[in-house]
């Protein structure tokens, strides 16, 4: 008997587990595999749809009683730096960009380290050892590369990592990580700062952050962006009066589940499969 991969995408939900982003409060993922041929257009089409990539899974907070979390994007047509954002891009004018395939070194695992020791040392990558690492890199059925940041003094230091991935719409910043030791270079800032000059250069119209949660510090710093689209209701649209949004920490029951997969768009190809 031969099997083969169905061809319309399986979804499936997590188990709940305790908020990274929100005390008290449990999440959810929905989740499926991305694979085959077609990952690249599936890819595309579930980004625009709020999804984000990890390895070759495609998810989507699908928590039950919160829908707090949000996928943001940068318009590049639509920002405008602020002061504060043009005194970072100032500042680390000296560095050099180095765009690389996704394949992992023994340098970026080191400053990977540093990064989480300094940042998230209680966070769930906290224990990911080098071959961990190399997966999350390397583990990819698309397009991604490794945007490297570094220091063009004696030792060529390299100071930022980005993974990220280019989608036909623009570019998606997977995860990013940077030199723990240099706080007033706002490096964070800086590489979200670069990437939108990289797509405005590339003619992408935006640059996924990954998903903002009103109420979390850990996801404030997005906020602070111009030009900062939210994915809400099925539809993106413009955050708009930044401190109005950040006290919105009482989210609605989220959509039930069978509705939210019912409700996804797919690829044609994988139309009516």
């Amino acid at each position: 008997m031969r099997h083969t991969l169905p061809i319309a995408p399986q979804f499936y939900v997590t188990a709940p587990q305790p908020c990274p982003y929100l005390e008290g409060r449990m999440e959810r993922k929905l989740f499926t595999a991305l694979q085959g041929e077609d990952a690249a257009q599936l890819n595309d089409c579930l980004s625009q749809q709020g999804f984000r990539r990890s390895q070759n899974v495609l998810y989507r907070p699908a928590c039950a009683d919160c829908a707090a979390c949000m996928s943001a994007r940068i318009n590049v047509a639509a920002f405008r730096p602020d002061k504060s954002q043009r005194r970072t891009t100032r500042r680390n004018a000296a560095l050099t960009r180095r765009v690389k395939s996704s394949w992992a070194t023994d340098e970026q695992y080191a400053l990977f380290g540093d990064y989480l020791k300094a940042r998230h040392a209680d966070g769930g990558m906290a224990d990911m050892d080098v071959f961990e690492f190399a997966a999350m890199v390397e583990e990819t059925p698309i397009r991604s590369r490794l945007i490297e940041y570094c220091d063009p003094g004696e030792r060529d230091e390299l100071v930022g990592v980005s993974l990220t991935d280019i989608l036909e719409d623009g570019l998606s910043m997977v995860y990013s990580f940077y030199a723990p030791d240099r706080p007033n270079a706002s490096l964070g800032t800086y590489m979200i700062l670069d990437h939108v000059e990289i797509a405005r250069e590339a003619g992408l119209p935006y640059v996924y952050l990954g998903y903002w949660v009103p109420g979390s510090p850990k996801m404030g710093y997005k906020a602070r962006f111009s030009g900062l689209e939210v994915y809400r209701n099925g539809t993106w649209a413009m955050l708009g009066d930044r401190g109005q949004c950040g006290a919105d920490t009482q989210s609605p029951p989220a959509t039930p589940i069978a509705e939210q997969v019912a409700c996804i768009q797919l690829p044609a190809r994988h139309k009516g499969a």
